[in-house]
């Protein structure tokens, strides 16, 4: 299977998807510890990928949603934003209105 179809087949099998550098536990940079402060503040359970695990998925990500870095935040199959975006969302009321309107 491509990279591609994983990234595909975990976003569409997923409500909430983080691809980040390192895991949820263990962020292995800032941007990435940000953004799962800001899902756990919201208080949502969420699938974090380390993109660090797998280099193509770290490269086909960004392809994925035509954004070149990360973290990415998808909900409900749709692309969010990266760490800026989701603490901009976080502090306006934004981000969790979505996750909580998403069916």
């Amino acid at each position: 299977m491509s990279a591609q179809d994983r990234i595909r087949q975990t976003v569409e099998g997923n409500r909430v998807v983080l691809y980040m550098k390192g895991t949820a536990d263990y962020p292995q940079c800032g941007f990435s510890m940000r953004a799962v402060s800001v899902l756990r503040a919201i208080g949502v359970e969420f699938v974090a990928v380390d993109v660090l695990a797998d280099p193509e998925v770290r490269e086909g990500v960004k392809a994925y949603s035509n954004w070149p870095t990360i973290p990415q935040l998808y909900v409900d199959r749709e692309f969010v934003g990266g760490s800026d975006i989701m603490m901009e969302m976080y502090e306006s009321g934004e981000l969790e209105k979505l996750i909580a309107a998403a069916p």
